[in-house]
C-alpha cells in the first residue's frame, strides 16, 4: 500500500488495517516455523506496510500537536558543540590522510630503489 493511499484513509481505518496486518503477520510467522510459505516475501511486505501506516499516524499526531514534522531544533549550545565535534573530526581525518600519503611515498621510494638495484644485478 502506498503512502498516498494511506493518507486518504481516516485514523480509525488506518489503525484497524494495522491491527489486521499485524495479525496476518503473526499467523504467517507461526506458519513459517512449521512449514514453508508459498510467498515468504509477504512477511516483508506486511512489515513495511505496517511501518508506513504507523509513520502516517505519527505525522498526523505531530501535526495535531502543532509540532513541526521535522525533528526538534538544536539549541545554540548544541549547535556549537556539534560544530566543534565536526571540526575535530575533519582535523583528525586530514592528519590521517597526510600520514598515510607520506607512508605511501616512503614505501614507493624504497620499492623503486630495490627494483633498480635488483635489475642491475641480473
Amino acid at each position: 500500500m502506498r503512502a498516498e493511499e494511506i493518507r486518504e484513509l481516516t485514523d480509525d481505518e488506518v489503525r484497524s488495517r494495522v491491527a489486521e496486518l499485524e495479525e496476518e503477520r503473526f499467523r504467517l510467522r507461526f506458519r513459517a516455523a512449521t512449514e514453508t510459505l508459498e510467498d515468504p516475501l509477504r512477511l516483508r511486505l506486511i512489515r513495511k506496510d505496517v511501518a508506513r501506516m504507523k509513520t502516517v499516524l505519527r505525522e498526523r499526531e505531530r501535526e495535531a500537536q502543532g509540532a513541526a514534522v521535522r525533528g526538534p531544533r538544536l539549541t545554540a549550545a548544541k549547535r556549537a558543540s556539534a560544530g566543534k565535534k565536526i571540526a575535530a573530526r575533519k582535523a583528525r581525518a586530514s592528519a590521517t590522510r597526510t600520514t598515510k600519503a607520506s607512508a605511501t611515498r616512503t614505501t614507493a621510494r624504497k620499492t623503486k630503489g630495490t627494483r633498480a638495484a635488483g635489475a642491475g644485478e641480473r
